[in-house]
This record gives C-alpha cells, structure tokens and sequence, in this order.
C-alpha cells in the first residue's frame, strides 16, 4: 500500500510540475498572440489609409474576390 501511495504522490508531483510548465508556454503564446494581433490591426489600418490615398475609394478588407 506504502508504495502505492509513493508512487501516486509522485505521478501527482510529475502532473503538477507538467501543469506549471504548459501554462508558462500557454502564458507566452498569448503573448505573441496580442503581439501579433496589434501589428496586424496596424498593418491593415496602414494599408487602408494607403487604398484611400491612392484610390480615393473606402477600403474595406473584408470583401469578397470577384470569383466568389
């Protein structure tokens, strides 16, 4: 019963340190997540203003192809 208990208390040792480290990575690829989400609304707001200067037409990123 003793080792048992020995081994399921490491096993639960094991799990939590597994738990702390996929919460790290989870924590930084949100971070790169809001990182990445900034500069791509800054990409796409440069871009509009640029459609708009060039073209004088509002720019809406959303739209379909002409084949759809």
């Amino acid at each position: 019963m003793t080792d048992r208990l020995t081994r399921a208390e490491e096993q639960l040792a094991h799990l939590a340190h597994s738990v702390e480290e996929l919460s790290g990575v989870v924590t930084a690829q949100q971070a790169v997540i809001d990182r990445l989400e900034r500069r791509l609304a800054l990409l796409v707001e440069r871009e509009a203003e640029r459609e708009w200067q060039e073209g004088g037409a509002l720019p809406i990123g959303d739209d379909r192809p002409p084949h759809y």
